[in-house]
């Protein structure tokens, strides 16, 4: 495997690097911003396009169940045949999506756009993640890019739900998809004007460096491991509604298990695989992923059931909703700006732990609304606690699953992470929405007031939301401790099933990966690293 050049000067601290830095964290709060933009004009959709209850919830489940269960192969096909053709597919695929979506002259035109539009973002954002992590890999570059990254998820998760009360209570709902398409114009613009072609794109099918042989794609991995993540995400998001011990939801949940099984059986017999078992290796990245999954599980349902709450109990509109978590906003910006300037000193590991101990205390807050509640003596306090624990969550988490992660595999990666994202989200709705919603029938068929109903099983739900989080705390304590290393491939040392690696194994080499010395590091010298 060819090295990429060693970088020995800080690309961020040109013109050029701020943009493409800009550019690319425009990619991800783009698509992190439709996971939750749609929340509140939901009531408006479904009277202009004459949606069924039932239905209704595909509006934003379809983009949930087609953004994550492509993450895996959107992110491999960007390391095989380009990461900025990808993201320029994918980007464009997106905002085709959104004018289809806009003009929908019915339910089913929407639904369709809406999975159009998940599949568009997950070429999208991994395609993105992973130009970030191989652009910017000299110094505290990489530390602070990945820092203002997970500051998108949070970020754009809360302006979402402000941004689609104001659109929906204002120019109408349509505009909360009319608004992706300047925003893609602009990226489809800056990405030919700013990114050049990948320099080893094709190193990982071909070794000479050329582009992917169409025989070395693991199509039977890609059918197998897209369906089984389909088809888990699917089974989640219906759970609530077809009931978690229905027959159909445990038929659902045993078909993805099996689905995936068979992915992971394909991928250790297969010389090209989808989804290379080393990455698995790199010491730390499944525990950030897992705790990226349970954290997301507790932390995104606070935004559906708050937005409830809100609504249906205190009887705001959709435009003060929406207003109400411009603080939060605010605060995960404040809260991700602190901690990446603390990772190069006290690490990922202490950031993701206190961070999802502090969000655990401000959701568990929240867990005791009352229902004649008001917003600031009441909202106010947990959301704050909430957002500051969430800005060190995600930091610590970008940060830690992409250390120790070779150039080759960086799209594969931050696939990994954005599944993990979109995997947590369904999780946790899942999960929570089915305990709110049995302990309001259980008190509504006792003759509870509705509103004291309701509320009794926000409780429940956020309780459970808490727990979630300090759950994700716990996990972290295995995650990678990184405080911005440069990755192993940068450094010179390889994976250990890399083609290229015939060395022996280096015990000195860089934490998180295993192999052997590359020669042609040892002749560079060591790495330039800023001094602590």
């Amino acid at each position: 495997m060819t090295a990429p050049p060693f970088t020995t000067s800080s690309f961020l601290a040109t013109r050029r690097g701020k943009l493409v830095l800009a550019l690319l964290c425009a990619v991800g709060f783009l698509d992190f911003l439709d996971t939750s933009i749609v929340n509140v004009a939901l009531p408006s959709i479904a009277r202009d396009l004459h949606f069924s209850t039932q239905n209704l919830q595909w509006v934003l489940s379809g983009y949930i169940v087609t953004y994550g269960g492509f993450l895996l192969l959107g992110g491999r096909l960007a390391d095989l045949l380009g990461r900025r053709l990808i993201l320029v597919a994918g980007t464009a695929l997106f905002g085709a999506a959104s004018l289809a979506g806009g003009l929908a002259p019915n339910s089913g035109t929407l639904v369709g756009a809406r999975l159009a539009e998940g599949l568009g973002a997950a070429l999208m954002s991994p395609a993105a993640l992973s130009i970030l992590t191989t652009r910017f890999n000299y110094g505290t570059d990489r530390v602070k890019a990945l820092g203002i990254w997970g500051a998108m998820a949070g970020l754009a998760s809360v302006a979402g739900v402000f941004l689609g009360g104001v659109l929906s209570g204002g120019p109408g709902w349509r505009w909360v998809l009319f608004v992706n398409l300047p925003a893609c114009a602009v990226v489809l613009i800056a990405a030919f004007r700013l990114l050049g072609p990948d320099p080893n794109h094709g190193s990982q099918a071909d070794p000479s460096g050329g582009r992917p042989r169409l025989s070395d794609f693991d199509m039977v991995g890609a059918v197998l491991g897209t369906a089984g993540m389909l088809l888990l995400i699917f089974a989640l998001v219906r759970a609530p509604v077809d009931g978690w011990g229905s027959a159909r939801t445990i038929g659902e949940l045993a078909g993805a298990a099996a689905l995936l099984l068979a992915f992971g059986a394909n991928e250790a017999r297969q010389q090209h695989p989808l989804v290379p078992p080393s990455i698995f290796r790199i010491r730390g990245l499944p525990a950030a992923n897992a705790a990226q999954v349970i954290a997301m599980a507790g932390f995104y349902s606070v935004f559906y059931f708050g937005t409830l709450y809100m609504q249906n109990v205190l009887g705001f509109s959709p435009l003060r909703s929406g207003a109400a978590y411009v603080p939060v906003a605010l605060m995960v910006t404040v809260s991700a700006v602190i901690c990446t300037g603390l990772i190069p000193r006290a690490g990922s590991r202490p950031l993701m732990v206190a961070g999802g101990l502090i969000a655990a205390g401000g959701v568990y807050l929240l867990s005791r609304l009352p229902v004649a509640g008001h917003y600031w003596t009441d909202l106010f306090p947990g959301l704050m606690i909430m957002a500051f624990g969430l800005g060190g969550v995600f930091v610590g988490v970008q940060t830690a699953a992409n250390a120790g992660v070779p150039p080759s595999l960086a799209g594969l990666a931050s696939a990994l992470i954005n599944a993990s994202q979109q995997l947590g989200a369904a999780l946790g709705l899942a999960v929570l929405s089915a305990i709110a919603a049995a302990r309001t029938n259980t008190l509504l068929a006792a003759h509870t007031a509705r509103g004291a109903a309701l509320t009794a099983g926000f409780h429940q739900a956020l309780l459970v939301g808490s727990v979630f989080l300090v759950a994700a705390a716990v996990i972290a304590l295995r995650a990678t401790n990184t405080r911005g290393e440069p990755t192993g491939e940068i450094t010179g040392v390889l994976l250990p099933d890399s083609p290229a690696n015939t060395g022996e194994a280096d015990r000195n080499g860089p934490p998180g990966v295993s192999g052997g010395r590359d020669r042609a590091a040892d002749a560079r010298g060591p790495a330039r690293w800023p001094a602590r």
